[in-house]
């Protein structure tokens, strides 16, 4: 043997973040349930379709059904309307649009009324990701109905595609998840997102005292935003109508009290013993099993905190008795605020890059397409639909983006020029069309994969319709697209760049001020609870959208991540005073005032945030407060 002196160690250098980004897929069990639901939709539509004679809408229909699939992801049936009813909403609008202004506008109006639509729809895109899906169906909407030349109208394709991905709706709330908790199957979704959080809690408990607990938290605020979304989905009535839903609304609220609880003796640093996670894991079985809690194993009542937690379990017990309970301390944005975010910082500099992007990638495709570089190709829309995708922040980094698109498409066509070869048509080519929907699901995983899959369904569908084999001409096409959006993403634009991300920081700055002045000027420390359990679900949900927009942008090249260095560290403060402000809340609880410790660390805080305020940009108010004993 060699001594240990002598051996040497090798390491490989770690890769840039634009580039592991790229090589990065998600993880998990296949969605059984989502396949199936993509293998009912986009072919058996295409299938019907042709059988009747009015191929071109089923055409239509299946790109609806598509898109929609796209977006159909894990959650409750819910959450799934508005999630995919509000995109099929906006792409119904986007081919009603471009059909009349590709039928009745010549090469210029139409360039100019879908530049307006990309600034439009790039502004929307800053309110949320169901309007960032929206967003992105209007615009590619709009350039399959001004670049595919169909024989029906524009109202006769809107109503195709809203068929289209009306009938993926229907699939989606009619057919039950396959191994979904026990109890009415209507509110599967829900019943796991709830139950995911008493786990949160419970391995929030265990972290205690530990290097783990910063990201066992931030694993409770996600399982809060899920189940939050999950829950406050579009409904006919104002409120809960059943009782199996107002039990889940209830076991949600019990759980936010328990959740500040674990927070506050995470912040504390003190391990805990394991019988403090025992009582939330008895609650998430009870959740999961839709089945009485049983006896609860009470903590340790010598500190605060565990007093609170305590308190908390005893509350949830009582509160899965009964079956009141609506209240998801959750507010509803007006349209104040969702007008500010679109056409504030980020919707500005999005919008006006989707705008380049798409109203250039039009008239590109335009002008290839009336100097017949096509040939006999005469459908122009991939070139700006392409576009869309790769402008998209939501999908990744900008070069991880282009060069998962890139390697998508080129294997997507080829494989499609092999099956196009072999396949009989149309029989052959609507089974491709079936599969692919089934992949669907499995292929968002990653974005080549995604696109490859696209790729081969889009092309089928177009050949059923007639359109001659075009692998070659959409590889190219695609390339071109891809070079087009890295120019245009690295062009300087009005105003300052990371826009994005500092308005997605400055709205946590906000929060968590408002969270603060909330607690320090309850009367007794807490204020209305109610009020008080709102604030902080906002400030942390605030405060996960902007870390998510914060390492979307660190895997950018140099050239843009640099606009943006330093934000992680004031997202990281921000966290650790909302962590503070929510042990002190719950201190005050328990003593009605704050000890040194508390003021000390909040004081600490909101010094160092005032020393970053200039260099990010954060709003005045958060740093302003003074804290006393």
């Amino acid at each position: 043997m060699f001594p240990r002196s002598t051996i040497a160690v090798r390491t490989l250098p770690a890769l840039p973040p634009w580039l592991a980004h790229t090589l990065r897929a998600q993880r998990g069990p296949v969605p059984w349930s989502a396949v199936v639901r993509g293998a009912l939709a986009a072919g058996p539509l295409l299938l019907t379709a042709v059988l009747v004679g009015h191929t071109s809408l089923g055409v239509v229909a299946a790109i609806a059904a598509m898109l929609a699939g796209i977006n159909d992801r894990p959650g409750s049936r819910r959450t799934a309307v508005r999630r995919l009813g509000a995109p099929a909403l906006a792409g119904a609008a986007g081919v009603l649009v471009g059909t009349y202004a590709g039928d009745h506008v010549g090469a210029v109006v139409l360039t100019l009324v879908l530049t307006a639509l990309g600034l439009l729809a790039g502004g929307m895109s800053a309110i949320g990701p169901v309007a960032s899906g929206g967003g992105t169906q209007l615009l590619v909407a709009a350039a399959i109905g001004a670049g595919m030349p169909l024989p029906d109208s524009g109202w006769a394709r809107a109503l195709a595609f809203l068929a289209g991905a009306g009938w993926l709706i229907v699939l989606r709330l009619a057919l039950p998840t396959p191994g979904a908790p026990a109890g009415d199957f209507r509110f599967d979704g829900e019943r796991a997102a709830v139950a995911a959080v008493y786990e949160a809690v419970a391995s929030l408990l265990d972290a205690a005292g530990t290097e783990h607990a910063t990201a066992r938290r931030a694993a409770l605020t996600a399982a809060l935003d899920q189940a939050q979304d999950a829950l406050a989905g579009p409904r006919l009535r104002r409120y809960a109508s059943s009782a199996a839903e107002r039990r889940l609304h209830a076991q949600y609220a019990a759980a936010l009290p328990l959740a500040e609880a674990a927070t506050a003796l995470a912040w504390a640093g003190e391990p805990l013993d394991g019988r403090a996670a025992e009582g939330p894991r008895r609650l998430a079985a009870a959740v999961r099993e839709s089945a009485a809690t049983g006896p609860l194993p009470a903590p340790a009542r010598s500190a605060p905190a565990l007093r609170a937690l305590d308190d908390a379990l005893l509350q949830a017990a009582h509160a899965f008795d009964q079956d009141g309970g609506s209240d998801l301390h959750t507010r509803r944005r007006s349209a104040r605020d969702l007008l500010r975010t679109a056409f504030g910082a980020g919707g500005r500099e999005y919008g006006l890059r989707v705008a380049l992007c798409f109203g250039a990638s039009a008239a590109i495709a335009q002008a290839l397409h009336h100097s017949h570089w096509y040939g006999q190709h005469t459908h122009w829309y991939w070139l700006p639909a392409t576009a869309v995708f790769l402008v998209k922040p939501d999908l990744g980094p900008l070069v991880s983006r282009v060069l998962c698109r890139a390697a998508g498409t080129v294997l997507g066509a080829l494989l499609f020029a092999g099956f196009a070869a072999v396949l009989p048509h149309p029989q052959g080519l609507v089974a491709l069309v079936a599969v692919c929907g089934a992949l669907i699901p499995v292929s968002t995983r990653h974005f080549a994969a995604q696109t490859a899959v696209v790729t081969l369904l889009v092309l089928s569908l177009v050949m059923v319709v007639g359109e001659p084999q075009a692998s070659v001409g959409r590889i190219g096409e695609t390339l071109l697209a891809c070079a087009l959006v890295l120019i245009v993403g690295h062009l300087p634009m009005p105003g300052e760049r990371g826009g994005h991300v500092r308005a997605r920081l400055a709205s946590a700055a906000g929060a968590a001020h408002a969270y603060l002045e909330h607690v320090l000027d309850g009367p007794d420390g807490s204020g209305d609870r109610a009020a008080r359990w709102t604030l902080r679900r906002d400030a942390y949900r605030a405060l996960s959208e902007a870390r998510a927009a914060i390492a979307l942008s660190a895997a950018e090249l140099p050239a843009l991540a640099r606009h943006t260095e330093g934000t992680d560290e004031v997202a990281a403060l921000l966290e650790r005073l909302v962590d503070t402000v929510t042990a002190a809340a719950v201190h005050l609880d328990d003593t009605g005032r704050l000890d040194r410790r508390h003021s000390d660390r909040l004081t600490e805080l909101l010094g160092e945030l005032a020393a970053h305020r200039e260099r990010v940009g954060l709003p005045t108010g958060v740093t302003g407060l003074s804290v006393a004993v």
